[in-house]
């Protein structure tokens, strides 16, 4: 069985690295985007197992991606956790709307995140 593959499309670097030191420990494979333009081109080129989205993003928001991902058939049915740090009232069922499969907000516990990949997509 092959690795799972998980997509995460976020701009800033740091978070992008707690993300890659949390699955190395793993069998996932993480690709990165670092814009949700980026993020749209590499799930439909790799068709990931998972994707984890950031919804502040530079040129298209997570939300725009995550519609864009819902109507293309490769990535219909793609798990996604929209990742958010503005927790405002609103922005969970924007994303629930926008299509992401759950929900989970900054600060997270990389733990708490890992389970809810186990979750998603149990590893291979």
């Amino acid at each position: 069985m092959s690795a799972k593959t998980i997509l995460y499309v976020e701009d800033n670097e740091l978070n992008r690295k707690i993300v890659r030191d949390l699955l190395r420990r793993t069998s996932y494979r993480l690709l990165e985007a670092p814009d949700g333009e980026e993020g749209i081109a590499m799930a439909r080129q790799h068709s990931p197992d998972l994707i984890l989205m950031d919804i502040q993003l530079p040129k298209v928001s997570g939300i725009e991606v995550m519609r864009a991902l819902r109507q293309a058939p490769a990535t219909a049915d793609t798990p996604i956790i929209a990742i958010t740090s503005f927790a405002l009232s609103g922005d969970h069922q924007k994303a629930k709307d926008a299509g992401a499969s759950a929900y989970l907000a900054k600060p997270y516990s990389p733990r708490e995140l890992l389970s809810m990949i186990r979750e998603l997509v149990p590893e291979g």
